[in-house]
């Protein structure tokens, strides 16, 4: 079984991988209530709830308006990034945070938010189906998605990386693979890019990479694969039994999954980033900046 840490160690050292790699890169709760959308520093929201929303031409808007409710996409077990307390129901993380502020943009405060965790290999067809306005959750841009759905952003770049038993001495990169079987979910970038580059590896695609985790104790397979600041959470909810090795071997772009060809909608999220650049600095102080590194936030893809 996972062992549960505090986040704030989580945080941490999402931070110091986000140093080491060098990576360049919702709605306000009643402040203190329980840090939702709260600044880390002091009591004052990260962003506010806008007021009067019009959104002209956009069928999701449309549909968001007409359910009274706004529907988001979200993981709830990558730590520091989305994340579901099995306890409290709390959800924490830079990701969930993203989908908060872009709610909030939208006039939809955290009472009217619906989150629903969705698979990776779900994500398009829900966005296809309407079954989520949107997606935020590690959802890496790529052409093969992009003639499915559409994207705003990137609001984050990242890097695939290996997680490894604390034990294993023969996995130092992506080089010591061969011979190796490596799990990651399934429908993933990652998953995807061990099946087609990493022809002497064996690939496992499981539902959740905390499925990948568990089989990874239970030397059941030898690594696991996915951006290293997913990877770095679950090193620091487990170090005695986890580690992550090497450099990233990928450049992995986040963006916010939407319906193809919904135009307005993207637009106005891809404004949101460009004249948000405060409250993106913000968000991403309170989940992965403990480190004090500083990190640029990425321009928006045209």
């Amino acid at each position: 079984m996972l062992k549960t840490r505090t986040l704030a160690g989580v945080g941490l050292a999402v931070a110091a991988l986000l140093a080491l790699t060098g990576c360049n890169s919702g709605s306000p709760t009643t402040p203190g209530a329980s840090g939702e959308g709260v600044s880390p520093t002091s009591d004052k929201p990260l962003f506010e709830v806008a007021k009067d929303v019009k959104l002209d031409g956009s069928p999701t808007f449309d549909r968001i308006t007409k359910n009274g409710k706004i529907t988001i996409g979200v993981k709830e077990d990558q730590p520091g990034l989305g994340y579901k307390d099995a306890t409290t129901g709390k959800r924490t993380g830079f990701d969930v945070d993203i989908a908060r502020w872009v709610a909030a943009s939208l006039g939809y405060s955290e009472d009217k938010i619906e989150f629903k965790a969705i698979p990776s290999a779900n994500r398009e067809q829900a966005i296809v189906n309407g079954d989520v306005d949107y997606y935020v959750g590690t959802y890496s841009i790529t052409d093969k998605r992009k003639a499915v759905i559409d994207f705003a952003g990137p609001y984050f770049v990242t890097g695939q990386g290996l997680l490894v038993r604390k034990s294993e001495d023969t996995i130092k990169s992506e080089k010591d693979l061969a011979g190796k079987t490596v799990c990651s979910a399934t429908g993933s970038t990652p998953l995807q890019n061990i099946q087609q580059n990493f022809p002497d590896t064996k690939a496992v695609g499981v539902d959740l990479y905390s499925g990948c985790v568990e089989q990874l104790i239970n030397k059941q397979v030898d690594a696991v694969t996915t951006d290293q600041a997913i990877l770095i959470g679950y090193a620091a909810q487990d170090p005695t039994e986890l580690k992550v090795v090497g450099e990233p071997f990928t450049t992995e772009k986040y963006g916010v999954g939407l319906a193809k060809g919904d135009t307005a909608f993207q637009t106005f999220v891809n404004t949101m980033f460009t004249d948000g650049g405060d409250t993106w600095k913000a968000i991403f102080e309170k989940n992965l900046g403990a480190s004090g590194m500083k990190v640029a936030q990425p321009a928006i893809e045209k």
